[in-house]
């Protein structure tokens, strides 16, 4: 990519940064559930589920359209384009930007390292693949854990608000689960027996496949925690008396 194009996607991934401001600071506009009012550490974690859940829900759909609308580029992984898959990771990149830093300046960090370490991987390896314009297409096949997210975002939604409504919960709980094998364990699987088996440990290459390594690793933790809280509660350890109003954990 040349200097314009690098300048061009740099405007666009700063300006997802100023889209998600906007987010949050209509997020701050609007009605808290009573669960969330009484208690004041938890309306930081509220408003950034919202946001959070905007980006789910425009990023998961916008996945799956652009590999429905070119479905050849699942052929060429490494070196396939459109301008939609690039257009969704200037999107996305700056998604992860603005979190890291409504993270970090309302002093959550402790509590929400976990997400600052994947945000640092997936910036790191957007940037990198905006940059040489190579393995866009896994980068949009990682984007449809955004789906699986819509589901796992209205689950803690659900959980902080204190709904009055056991069936709702436990419905999106198994549609979670069934989204969660669809979205997010199946193509991150795939990603992995791909880039192990095609993919040159090297250079760009080398990074890439170390970043979903860990991410194997991250995801197969979450899965973990959400099969315990949500399907086997009497295996949780040690959450007994603990204060989460503050944590963007996957679970708590």
């Amino acid at each position: 990519m040349g200097p314009g194009g690098r300048a061009a996607s740099a405007a666009l991934v700063g300006g997802s940064v100023a889209i998600f401001g906007a987010l949050r600071r209509l997020a701050l506009a609007l009605p808290q559930p009573a669960a969330v009012r009484s208690r004041p550490g938890r309306g930081w974690r509220w408003r950034n589920l919202l946001v959070s859940f905007a980006h789910s829900v425009l990023a998961g759909l916008w996945a799956l359209f652009s590999l429905w609308h070119s479905p050849e580029l699942l052929s060429d992984i490494q070196d396939g384009y459109s301008v939609s898959g690039h257009l969704l990771v200037c999107f996305s990149s700056g998604y992860f930007i603005h979190d890291t830093l409504d993270i970090i300046f309302n002093h959550q960090s402790r509590s929400s390292w976990e997400y600052l370490v994947h945000h640092a991987m997936a910036i790191s390896a957007f940037v990198s693949l905006i940059v040489t314009g190579r393995f866009l297409v896994a980068a949009v096949l990682l984007l449809l854990v955004e789906v699986s997210n819509i589901f796992l975002t209205v689950r803690m939604l659900l959980k902080m608000s204190n709904v009055p409504s056991p069936a709702l919960y436990e419905a999106n709980k198994y549609i979670n689960l069934v989204m969660y094998f669809a979205f997010r364990l199946a193509p991150q699987a795939y990603l992995t027996w791909y880039f192990l088996r095609y993919v040159e440990v090297q250079g760009q290459g080398a990074f890439l496949t170390a970043n979903l390594l860990l991410l194997d690793a991250m995801i197969l933790m979450y899965f973990s925690r959400l099969l315990r809280s949500d399907f086997f509660p009497s295996l949780r350890k040690g959450s007994a008396g603990r204060d989460v109003d503050g944590e963007k954990f996957l679970i708590d």
